[in-house]
């Protein structure tokens, strides 16, 4: 039996999401320092996308695995976002961080891993009641529609804050990659919540070269956006740097997209 969820819009009151356009969020996947930040960011405003995506706090499997530079980190996408004129995106982890993300960024992000940390959902809720500002919360890697539809609910109802749901790709039986692209669930997410829907195909994949066609497999699906990681010496990253894009596909990936978002009376934006 489906579970009732609350619905809401599908255009976001910041801008995030707008009717007609299908938005794209680029960057790297954590911020490792100014001027590597600097390089993948002046890519992204390139290649014509607003928002810039960087961890400062990373979740990481192993605890030996570079955790971010925490609020050193929120300064350098602060100053990189405000000399290039773009928006941030960033994820916060912990609930008594939601006050100096929101301070540093734009748009909050809640990784699959916290998907059902009710107390950071309820918390980031609160503290966007009436900013009308947007939270993107990545469906968990384990997680059913019916649960990642509750953990948006959880937001909505602690302050009716604009959520955007990410799928990520979920973990099954194949290992060719890191996770399986679930479009099907991107679709039925679309249709009984009536909230925004992006994909991250870059957490999907855990390969480069299948990010673009998963990209282009998402468009697709009518998807209202993209997330993607893009580095400038990907080699080199200090995390996924196996996912993320380099820059030369970064400038020309509006260019792979577009007659698909077309299809769809889309705007890549």
């Amino acid at each position: 039996m489906a579970v009732e969820t609350l619905t809401t819009t599908t255009a976001t009151a910041d801008g995030l999401i707008q009717p007609g356009t299908l938005r794209v969020i680029a960057g790297p996947c954590a911020v490792e320092g100014y001027e590597q930040l600097l390089a993948t960011a002046r890519a992204v405003k390139q290649a014509g996308f607003g928002y810039l995506r960087g961890g400062a706090f990373k979740p990481r499997t192993s605890p030996r695995s570079f955790q971010g530079l925490g609020r050193q980190g929120l300064d350098i996408l602060r100053a990189v976002a405000h000399e290039l004129d773009l928006r941030v995106v960033t994820e916060v982890l912990d609930p008594y961080d939601i006050d100096d993300v929101l301070e540093y960024s734009q748009v909050l992000q809640i990784g699959a891993r916290n998907m059902q940390n009710f107390a950071l959902l309820k918390r980031i809720g609160a503290a966007l009641r009436g900013t009308g500002r947007s939270v993107i919360l990545k469906r968990g890697f384990a997680a059913t529609v019916d649960e990642w539809l509750h953990a948006a609910d959880y937001i909505v109802l602690a302050g009716g804050a604009d959520v955007v749901l990410c799928e990520r790709g979920i973990r099954t039986f194949e290992t060719s990659t890191r996770f399986t692209l679930d479009l099907s669930s991107v679709l039925v997410a679309k249709q009984r919540s009536g909230h925004a829907v992006i994909v991250d195909p870059s957490h999907a994949a855990g390969r480069a070269d299948l990010v673009v066609p998963l990209a282009r497999l998402s468009v697709a699906a009518n998807i209202d956006g993209l997330i993607m990681e893009s580095h400038h010496a990907p080699a080199d990253a200090l995390c996924d740097g196996s996912q993320a894009l380099p820059h030369d596909e970064l400038l020309h990936l509006r260019e792979r997209l577009a007659p698909v978002a077309a299809a769809f009376d889309r705007t890549v934006i």
